[in-house]
C-alpha cells in the first residue's frame, strides 16, 4: 500500500469526521474490507465464516459491519453469494444493530445465540464446508459449530494479518481518535491540582471527550513522589490516590471513535522541574523515542526497532511496559521489549506503509519503582513514521490550576 494519496488531517477535518453520523465507513469501505477477507479464507478452502464478539470484545464484527460489539454478536458471512446475517444479543439491542449495521440481515439471536448460529450454518449445507472462525468463541459455540459443519478452521491469525495496514479511511479515523485522546491529555494536564484524585482524574479525561462522541478505550494513570518513588508504570485501576507537589504522573491515554483509539503516553508534574532522577529518565525516553521511530520505516524490520532500544540499556536503566505495539483494530504485532526486557521471541516482521504502531519507552529504575513514559500513536508512511497526534511532547511541568 502506498500513502502517497493520504495527507494527515486538520483538526478540522478531523472535528467534521467527529461531527458525522455512524456510522462513519462506508459501504464501499466495507465491501473492501470484506474481499480482503474472502482472498485469505479461499487459501484454506473456506467459503462461510463466522466471526464472533461479546462483551464488547471481537473487533471483527464492527471491522465487517460496523456494529459495535454489545452482549453478545455473531456474523454468518457466506462467501458464496455474499449473504451476512448478523445475530445480537439483547433484544432491544436488535433495533439500533438495524439502524447501524452494514451490508447484512439483523436478528435476534433468540434463547440462546449458539442454537441460532448452529441452525443458520446448517440451512447453509454447514456439512459440507469448511467453516472460518475469528473472534473469542465460546467453548459451547465451538462445540456446536463442530457437530454443523465438515471442519472448522481457526482465522485469527489470518485476520489479524489483514488489521496490519490501514486504509486511508481507517487513518482518518485512528487521526479522529488521537485527537480526542490528545483532548483527554490536555484537559488532565490543565485540571490537576494538589489533592486530584486518580478517580477525579478519569473524570477529568472522559469529559474532554464523550460530549464529541468518544468512548473510552483506557485511561491509566500513575503518581509517585519523586523523592520515595513505588509506582514505575501507569496503574490499570484508579484506587484514589492523590497528586501532591513532589510527584510524578504518569499517563497512558485512549479515547476512541468507533473503536478507532488514539495513545497519548505523557509523563507530568505540578512542579517547575522534575527532581534530577527523574529528569535523566525522561532524557533517556526521550532519546529511545527518537530513535525508535528513525528506525521504523518501510523495509525496516522488528529486530531494527529493538536494535534502537539500546539507548535505555546503556544508560543503566529498563523497561516495564512494551517498548512498540501495533494499534488500530486491536494489540496488534509486533509487540515488541527491549533487550533487559523482552516481549518473547521478536517477530519476522517487515514495517509497511500503512502500519500503525504505538512507540512508547516506559524508562525505569532497575527495580520498576521510579519510571517515566512517553510516546503516542504514529503511521508508517513511504518516507517514515508521522505521529498522529498534536499535544507537545514531554516533560509536562508545572501542570495543573487551570492553564
Amino acid at each position: 500500500m502506498t500513502l502517497a494519496t493520504w495527507e494527515l488531517p486538520s483538526t478540522a477535518d478531523r472535528e467534521a469526521l467527529l461531527a458525522a453520523p455512524w456510522p462513519r465507513a462506508t459501504s464501499q469501505e466495507i465491501a473492501g474490507r470484506r474481499a480482503r477477507l474472502r482472498e485469505v479464507a479461499a487459501d484454506h478452502g473456506v467459503d462461510l465464516l463466522l466471526v464472533y464478539g461479546a462483551d464488547r470484545a471481537g473487533s471483527g464484527v464492527p471491522w465487517l459491519t460496523s456494529w459495535p460489539v454489545t452482549r453478545e454478536a455473531a456474523l454468518v458471512l457466506d462467501l458464496r453469494d455474499g449473504d451476512a446475517v448478523l445475530f445480537v444479543q439483547f433484544h432491544n439491542h436488535v433495533p439500533l444493530a438495524r439502524e447501524l449495521a452494514q451490508d447484512c440481515e439483523v436478528r435476534w439471536g433468540g434463547p440462546a445465540t449458539v442454537d441460532a448460529v448452529a441452525e443458520e450454518v446448517s440451512r447453509r449445507d454447514g456439512r459440507r464446508r469448511r467453516l472460518g472462525v475469528i473472534g473469542p468463541v465460546t467453548v459451547p459455540l465451538h462445540r456446536a459449530m463442530q457437530e454443523a459443519v465438515a471442519d472448522v478452521v481457526p482465522l485469527g491469525s489470518d485476520y489479524t494479518r489483514l488489521r496490519l495496514v490501514k486504509t486511508p479511511a481507517e487513518l482518518d479515523l485512528l487521526a479522529a481518535g488521537a485527537h480526542l485522546s490528545d483532548l483527554a491529555a490536555l484537559a488532565l494536564r490543565d485540571g490537576v491540582e494538589v489533592g486530584t484524585t486518580d478517580h477525579e482524574m478519569a473524570d477529568l479525561v472522559e469529559r474532554a471527550y464523550v460530549p464529541l462522541g468518544g468512548t473510552t478505550h483506557i485511561h491509566y494513570f500513575g503518581i509517585t513522589s519523586m523523592a520515595d518513588p513505588d509506582r514505575g508504570a501507569p496503574a490499570q485501576v484508579t484506587t484514589g490516590r492523590r497528586l501532591d507537589r513532589g510527584d510524578v504522573l504518569v499517563t497512558e491515554l485512549s479515547a476512541a471513535i468507533e473503536g478507532y483509539s488514539g495513545q497519548v503516553l505523557r509523563s507530568m508534574t505540578l512542579d517547575d522541574d522534575l527532581a534530577p532522577q527523574y529528569a535523566e529518565l525522561h532524557a533517556v525516553a526521550d532519546a529511545a523515542f527518537d530513535a525508535v521511530c528513525a528506525a521504523i520505516r518501510p523495509g525496516a524490520t522488528a529486530y531494527d526497532a529493538v536494535a534502537a532500544s539500546a539507548v535505555i540499556e546503556e544508560a543503566g536503566y529498563t523497561i516495564v511496559d512494551d517498548l512498540v505495539h501495533g494499534f488500530g483494530g486491536g494489540y496488534l504485532p509486533p509487540v515488541l521489549g527491549t533487550a533487559s526486557r523482552p516481549a518473547g521471541p521478536i517477530p519476522e516482521l517487515v514495517f509497511e506503509p500503512g502500519m500503525t504502531v504505538v512507540v512508547q519507552p516506559n524508562v525505569t529504575t532497575l527495580d520498576h519503582r521510579a519510571g517515566v513514559q512517553t510516546g503516542e500513536l504514529v503511521v508508517v508512511t513511504d518516507d517514515g513514521v508521522v505521529s498522529l497526534h498534536g499535544v507537545p511532547r514531554g516533560p509536562w511541568l508545572g501542570i495543573g490550576g487551570g492553564r
